[in-house]
C-alpha cells in the first residue's frame, strides 16, 4: 500500500482570554510561522485559537478572523504547509466552532463545525451538521473538534469516507484535581484508541495554561501513529511546539463490516442494582467453590466466560465466547458479549447501547496486549457510559470498568474471584457535563452518518 510520510506540528500556545486576541494573536501566528520555517508541512492550532475558547454573549469581531485567516494564509503560501486552526466562524448568520484548512496555496480548503458541543460552549456555538473529509495536497483529513473525540462514531465516520488522517485542534481542559498530574480522559485515553481502532494517525494541538480564571487546560498537544502509539508529545504546562513526522496511508480500502447488535428488550424482572462477582475459572468444581464464597460475600451471580454448566446459588451466567456479537439476557440482567472484533470497531457497541444495554462482557483473545485490553475496555466503558467485564486471553486476569473508565476492580494471580456494584443509575448519568449528554451525541453522529 503507498504511503507517504508527512513532517507536522502541534502548536501548543498559552491560552488567552477573548477581550486580549489582538495582543495575543501576533505571538501565535509567530509560532505557526517557526514551525513553518522548520519544516513542517502539516501544522495545527488549537480550539477556538480565534478569538478564544470563552466567546460570552458579544457576536464574534469578524475583522479579527479575518486577520487570522491572512496572516496564516501568508505563511501557508509561503511555505507551502497546510494549516489547520480552530476558530469561530459565521455561517449563514449561525457561529461555529470550526477546524479550518487552509491549503498550501494559501486558499480556505474546508471546514468542520464541532458536533459535540461541551457545556457552557453550546451557549455561544451552533452544532455542526456534517461528516466529510477535507481534501489537501496532503491527503484528505479527517478535521473533528475537541469533544467530537469522545463520541466513536465521528472519526469512525470520517474514516470509512475516506480520511487518512484525523486531525482535531483541541482545548482540552482539566478539573485540576492534582495540579502535578493535570488530567484529560481524551488526552489520557481516548486520543490513542480513536488512531489505532481507525488504523490512521492523529494529530492533536491543545492550550496550556488558564483562560479567564476559570477554564484550565492540560497542554499534552499530541502527535500519534495509526497504532496509536505517541510520536510525539507536549508537556501539560509548557508552551511548545510538538514536531513529529506521520505517515499516511493510501485511502483506498473498505470500511470493514461492523458487528452490529440486535436490539433485545430488557428482562421483565431487571435489576437496578446487583452486586457481580466474576472469575476466570472454569471448571465445575471450581465454579461451585467460588460460587459458595460468592454468597457469603452477597454477591447476585458470578460471571465466568466458556466455564462448565453448574446449578449453583447466588447462578453462575456462563458467557459463550463464541456467542460474541449477541444479546443474552439473565438474572435480571442484559449482557452484550463482545470479542476483540466488536470491541475493537468503534461502531459495533452503539447500537446495543442506544437500546438500553449497559454491561459489556468481552472475552478477550489470548495473545493480545494486556495494555491494549485495558485501554479498549476503559475507553469503550467512558464513551458509552457502560459497565464492562473483561475476561483476558491468558486465562489468567479478569476485570471490570465503571461508566466513568475506571477499572474497580480485578483478578490477579490467586486472586480469582473479584466483584463490584452493577448500579444502572450511574449508566443512566449520560451528561457527563451540563447539557452535553453522551447518548445523545451518538445518536445524532449515526443520523447524520446515515444521510
Amino acid at each position: 500500500m503507498p504511503t507517504a510520510r508527512i513532517p507536522v506540528a502541534a502548536v501548543q500556545p498559552s491560552a488567552h482570554n477573548r477581550a486580549d486576541f489582538a495582543s495575543a494573536w501576533p505571538h501565535i501566528a509567530d509560532l505557526a510561522n517557526a514551525a513553518a520555517e522548520r519544516g513542517a508541512k502539516l501544522i495545527v492550532l488549537p480550539e477556538a485559537t480565534v478569538p478564544g475558547y470563552v466567546l460570552g454573549a458579544a457576536p464574534v469581531n469578524v475583522a479579527q478572523l479575518e486577520r487570522a485567516f491572512a496572516d496564516l494564509s501568508a505563511i501557508a503560501a509561503r511555505s507551502g504547509a497546510t494549516i489547520v486552526y480552530g476558530t469561530a466562524k459565521v455561517v449563514a448568520g449561525q457561529t461555529v466552532n470550526a477546524a479550518a484548512c487552509i491549503g498550501p496555496d494559501g486558499s480556505e480548503l474546508g471546514f468542520a463545525a464541532k458536533q459535540f458541543l461541551w457545556h457552557f460552549d453550546r451557549r455561544w456555538f451552533a452544532r455542526g451538521d456534517e461528516l466529510e473529509p477535507v481534501r489537501t495536497p496532503l491527503g484528505d483529513l479527517g478535521l473533528l473538534v475537541c469533544a467530537d473525540g469522545r463520541i466513536p462514531t465521528i472519526a469512525a465516520t470520517l474514516v470509512e469516507r475516506g480520511a487518512q488522517l484525523l486531525v482535531m485542534p483541541t482545548a482540552w481542559v482539566t478539573s485540576g484535581r492534582d495540579p502535578q498530574a493535570l488530567e484529560n480522559l481524551q488526552a489520557d485515553l481516548l486520543a490513542n484508541v480513536r488512531a489505532k481502532e481507525n488504523g490512521v494517525p492523529f494529530v492533536v494541538s491543545n492550550k496550556c495554561g488558564v483562560e479567564l480564571e476559570s477554564v484550565a487546560y492540560c497542554g499534552k498537544s499530541a502527535i500519534i501513529d495509526a497504532d496509536g502509539e505517541f510520536v510525539a508529545r507536549g508537556s501539560e504546562t509548557r508552551e511548545e511546539i510538538v514536531y513529529g513526522e506521520v505517515e499516511l496511508r493510501d485511502a483506498s480500502r473498505s470500511a470493514p463490516d461492523a458487528t452490529r447488535f440486535a436490539p433485545v428488550a430488557a428482562p421483565p424482572n431487571a435489576r437496578e442494582r446487583a452486586r457481580i462477582a466474576f472469575t476466570t475459572a472454569r471448571t465445575a468444581a471450581d465454579l461451585e467453590r467460588l460460587a459458595g464464597l460468592a454468597h457469603f460475600a452477597d454477591c447476585d451471580l458470578l460471571v465466568a466466560c466458556d466455564a462448565a454448566d453448574v446449578r449453583t446459588e447466588p447462578p453462575v451466567v456462563r458467557i459463550a465466547s463464541a456467542r460474541a456479537g449477541t444479546l443474552e439476557t439473565t438474572a435480571g440482567l442484559a449482557f452484550a458479549i463482545a470479542d476483540d472484533r466488536a470491541i475493537h470497531d468503534p461502531r459495533a457497541l452503539v447500537d446495543a447501547r442506544l437500546h438500553g444495554i449497559d454491561l459489556i462482557v468481552w472475552c478477550a483473545d489470548a495473545g493480545r496486549d494486556a495494555a491494549w485490553q485495558t485501554r479498549f475496555a476503559r475507553t469503550r466503558a467512558a464513551e458509552l457510559r457502560a459497565f464492562a467485564i473483561v475476561f483476558c486471553g491468558d486465562g489468567e486476569r479478569a476485570f471490570a470498568v465503571d461508566p466513568d473508565g475506571a477499572v474497580v476492580a480485578g483478578t490477579f494471580a490467586d486472586f480469582r474471584m473479584a466483584s463490584f456494584v452493577y448500579d444502572r443509575a450511574r449508566s443512566r448519568a449520560t451528561t457527563v457535563a451540563p447539557t452535553t449528554d453522551v447518548l445523545a451525541g451518538l445518536q445524532v453522529a449515526e443520523a447524520i452518518r446515515a444521510r
